[in-house]
């Protein structure tokens, strides 16, 4: 039996420490505080595109169960409401989904929160991140519709574009498609399939002015061609490693996503989860005009140390575990 061996080259695990230590260092140059929160808690998040792992918690005479955090921004959020300022983590995050190339269901993310910023200032320390990290001293900046017209000739303000023009346009290049697909589905498939790909050799992208549909917790803004979502996402070399927001402060807005996701979950016939109230009493007493950005540790390592999975940077991935 060999799989008790790591999944990592000890030359790998060795550079996961020094790059921990630079990201450490990188906060500590700016003057932003390291905080830790818990990875179980009584409330998760309603998005009906991740699954959580539930854990049995019946012995402790509380709730029957706790969930283990998808990322810590709902405790980080009401940090910041209490007045923390400027925040980081380096913490474990548990999603439900395969296994593969860059997925792992456990994986390691930093999170981050700078008050009184946007996205578009966060794109920038984002960048200085990476330059430092990854000694990459150029990037660009696409907008989520730009990269559509220049890839897929789709121009998603369109009136005339919805659930059933991108369902063509994914059966054309990807194969065929669930016909239940919805229109965001489409959206991320013809992203990971088209897009990604096609940008796999410009280096560092960032991808900014979402559509609504998939404003998560950003909040939106108006520009010329209409209203978008105050998001980006990092890529390198075609591989997303960051997702950013200019942070949604309205508990009413706030609400509303949540009742939506959960109305989308149970379309889906997904469990309903229950809102996070504390996280909500916290928006409601005031959470301060800020931007927030989860990066994914695991991906980055990969990139640093040029290994082609995910898997070559833990220690014991999935499998091995």
């Amino acid at each position: 039996m060999s799989d008790w061996r790591p999944s990592a080259s000890l030359d790998t695990i060795a550079a996961r420490a020094r790059l921990l230590h630079q990201l450490r260092d990188f906060f500590a140059a700016r003057n932003v505080m390291e905080v830790e929160t818990p990875l179980l808690a009584q409330a998760t998040v309603p998005d009906p595109n991740l699954e959580v792992f539930a854990v049995s918690t019946d012995v402790m005479g509380e709730s029957p169960y706790r969930f283990l955090q998808t990322s810590p921004e709902f405790a980080m959020k009401r940090l910041l409401a209490a007045g923390s300022g400027d925040i980081f983590q380096i913490s474990k995050a548990f999603r439900k989904e395969e296994s593969g190339r860059h997925h792992n269901p456990e994986f390691s993310l930093l999170e981050w929160y700078r008050v009184d910023w946007d996205h578009r200032m966060l794109i920038r320390e984002v960048a200085e991140l990476i330059g430092e990290m990854l000694g990459r001293t150029g990037w660009q900046v696409w907008t989520y519709r730009a990269l559509f017209q220049e890839h897929l000739s789709v121009d998603l303000f369109d009136p005339g574009i919805g659930r059933l023009q991108l369902l063509d346009v994914a059966h054309q290049r990807i194969g065929d498609m669930p016909p239940d697909l919805d229109y965001d589905a489409a959206l991320a498939l013809l992203m990971t399939h088209c897009i990604e790909p096609a940008i796999s050799d410009w280096g560092v992208v960032f991808v900014t002015e979402f559509p609504v549909s998939q404003a998560a917790l950003a909040r939106t803004m108006a520009v010329d061609s209409g209203a978008v979502a105050a998001r980006f996402e990092c890529y390198v070399d075609g591989c997303e490693v960051a997702n950013g927001y200019w942070e949604q402060c309205d508990v009413a807005a706030l609400t509303a996503q949540f009742v939506t996701d959960n109305e989308q979950r149970q379309q889906r016939g997904l469990p309903i989860r229950e809102l996070d109230q504390r996280l909500l009493a916290a928006q409601a007493e005031g959470l301060p005009d800020c931007a927030g950005v989860a990066l994914g540790v695991d991906r980055l390592l990969a990139l640093q140390t040029r290994v082609s999975s995910l898997a070559e940077t833990l220690s014991f991935d999935w499998h091995r575990a």
